[in-house]
């Protein structure tokens, strides 16, 4: 019966966090925003009138729930970057927060607002 494995600790090292690269955030980051924008575009080319048939409902009720998910993650996204680069000066709700208004003033901006 040789050697004694201590699981836990074998457990602990395996499951470190991992950062992703800058690279991979930036790329995240910009994904993100091109699909917002395309579902605010999707949304701006509303015409109300067409909306009568429930038929066409399909492109704007994805256009929000796809748009909505890609500027919740965004939010995410930045409010974490933000954390990074001061060093956890933000932390939870409040980083959560900032990144909303940081968000919904970039949205106004590009919807011309």
């Amino acid at each position: 019966m040789g050697e004694v494995v201590d699981i836990e600790a074998l457990l602990r090292s395996a499951l470190l966090p991992v950062e992703p690269s800058e690279g991979m955030s930036d790329r995240l980051e910009r994904g993100l925003s091109e699909i917002t924008d395309l579902a605010a575009e999707e949304l701006a080319d509303w015409e109300l009138s067409t909306m009568r048939d429930p038929r066409n409902w399909g492109r704007p009720v994805a256009a929000v729930v796809v748009g909505g998910a890609a500027a919740g993650a965004l939010v995410v996204v930045r409010a974490r970057q933000q954390q990074k680069k001061k060093g956890g000066g933000l932390r939870g709700l409040r980083g959560i927060e900032k990144g909303m208004r940081d968000m919904a003033g970039d949205l106004q901006k590009r919807l011309g607002r």
